[in-house]
């Protein structure tokens, strides 16, 4: 039955002999020249999608942290959560299918899944601020007009505003009210009756410098700050609006955590409280350069967890609300931040494979789930259960630990991780506490780690077990890798292969910064010299 209603896009939206490629952890990513093809057919997946599960389905266009060059595109299943794994295989089945062979792949899908073609269907669209995003836009929107669709567009949004609208969409508007609008509005009215009239508190101070990535969430922010109004004082840099702005060029989260040194037009802070978000603004990363010396100091996203955790389990201790609580990490997590949530905290750990899909997965095994990869993606999770007895506490009771609780569920974007809410977490949570930004790094010290890639002729050379910790194949590698770590003090390492790109991801950590940089090249030799390393080997380290 897809023959006539898919021709007259294909026609348009042709695959012809370009190469097969893969939905992986970031659904389909990859040079935008090559993607309008892509698009067209998730267009068409995300109505199915839509009719099988009979909720709204989201599709985001965007490459987050890559180039500017790049583009990319992922499915929102109706909880907000990721497109369920088993459809993955189903989206790179249909994206690689012939041209010719179309229709047929389509009925393939719609019969193994049971879709009656009849049912209604709801898609959301968003995209980023790329200059590839309208024309990949058109060919979502051309794919799900193509099967009779109905579509939602929502225009320029940030990956973690998309989510949300799908998620209120399906609640019927118990969540929120599924436009920007009632976005900005609930999450900035409990920001605000959190922190009370005062913006000022202790060694607390509502300034804040701004990082936009000259992308999305720069515009974004500029929004937010009309609902915010003088509850925060923010000056918002690389915001895309000045010639030679390149999205992600020398700024945003991903440029911050790997490079470790402060964005392009933030070298010169001294003191200040800084925030980078990345390029479709669901990463977030603290830093400041030292009054004195001027040296760099961030707070990644391990940090940010450790600060949540802390904080609601006071809380919850004050209201008097038992609930039970677990963090998730992944092998990224920084030693010292596991060290201090087991020890000092005395909160379970769990540790998952690198992809937000397993981090939220595994959250919902708790009442509350603090979910932080170490990259600044992340956000918490609250059993219905456990939002109902807050609110119950909270109503019933004259407690303002139990009230703040409440106001505080209401300040996260509990459907994905999303650095402008969450960088309001932390604000409200530093300014309880009256803290400054070096008071919040007093808590523990991180040791030292430096993260680099090897490029490779074919990732999936590289297969790892135990949370990505382990190496598999190719065999010897990871004696290799478990040689080099004993030479280092407080030494660990492990090697794993992108989600997206032909490179292996090394990272590693030692009681200094040059030994960590020296581990980290070591073992970028190994993977070079035995996972079949493309071009020279990474740089020494200088």
């Amino acid at each position: 039955m897809w023959a006539e209603a898919v021709k007259v896009g294909l026609e348009q939206h042709a695959k012809g002999d370009l190469k097969a490629i893969q939905y992986g952890t970031a659904g389909f990513r990859t040079d935008a020249k090559l993607l309008d093809h892509v698009m067209y057919r998730m267009g068409i997946l995300a109505v199915l999608r839509s009719k099988l599960k009979q909720a709204a389905i989201g599709v985001m266009i965007t490459a987050s942290h890559n180039q500017e060059k790049d583009n990319g595109v992922k499915l929102v299943d109706p909880k907000g959560e990721m497109l369920e794994q088993s459809w993955e295989a189903l989206a790179t089945k249909l994206a690689n299918a012939k041209d010719d062979e179309l229709d047929i792949v389509l009925d393939e899908i719609a019969q193994s899944q049971g879709i009656d073609h009849a049912l209604p269907s709801s898609v959301f669209v968003g995209r980023d601020t790329r200059e590839s995003s309208p024309r990949l836009a058109q060919a979502i929107l051309d794919g799900i007009k193509a099967v009779e669709g109905a579509v939602i567009d929502a225009g320029i949004v940030s990956t973690p505003q998309l989510h949300y609208l799908v998620v209120c969409q399906n609640t019927h508007g118990q969540y929120g009210e599924a436009s920007a609008k009632g976005y900005y509005s609930k999450i900035s009215q409990a920001f605000k009756a959190f922190r009370g009239s005062n913006p000022v508190n202790g060694r607390y101070s509502p300034k804040l410098m701004f990082d936009g990535a000259n992308g999305v969430g720069a515009q974004k922010m500029k929004e937010f700050l009309t609902f915010l109004g003088d509850s925060i004082q923010m000056e918002i840099v690389n915001d895309g609006t000045q010639p030679g702005d390149v999205l992600n060029g020398d700024c945003g989260a991903d440029f911050v955590k790997v490079q470790q040194t402060s964005p392009k037009g933030l070298e010169k802070t001294r003191g200040e409280r800084c925030v980078s978000v990345d390029g479709d603004a669901d990463r977030v990363m603290y830093f400041y350069n030292d009054k004195e010396s001027g040296q760099f100091a961030m707070l990644d996203g391990d940090r940010i967890a450790t600060l949540v955790a802390e904080f609601l389990k006071e809380l919850l201790d004050q209201a008097k609300v038992s609930l039970n609580m677990g963090i998730v990490q992944t092998a990224y997590a920084n030693g010292s931040s596991t060290n201090y949530i087991t020890q000092k905290l005395n909160v379970p750990v769990a540790c998952v494979p690198t992809g937000v899909k397993h981090l939220h997965h595994k959250a919902q095994d708790f009442d509350i789930g603090v979910y932080f990869e170490a990259n600044g993606h992340g956000t918490i999770v609250f059993s219905d259960a456990a939002q109902a007895k807050i609110r119950d506490t909270a109503a019933s009771s004259n407690s303002i630990q139990a009230q703040k609780l409440a106001h505080l569920v209401d300040v996260i974007n509990q459907t994905v991780g999303d650095a402008i809410s969450d960088m309001l977490l932390v604000e409200s949570i530093l300014h309880a506490k009256g803290w400054s930004i070096e008071d919040w790094r007093k808590a523990y010290q991180d040791l030292p780690n430096r993260q680099m890639k090897v490029r490779v002729a074919d990732r999936n050379v590289i297969s790892t077990t135990d949370a990505e910790r382990q190496v598999v194949t190719p065999k010897g590698l990871q004696d290799e890798i478990d040689a080099l770590v004993k030479k280092f003090p407080q030494g660990r390492s492990f090697v794993r292969p992108s989600g997206t790109e032909d490179v292996v991801r090394v990272y590693s950590e030692s009681d200094t910064q040059d030994n960590a940089d020296q581990l980290a090249y070591e073992v970028g030799l190994k993977v070079h010299a035995l996972a079949g390393g493309v071009g020279e080997p990474t740089p020494k380290p200088k």
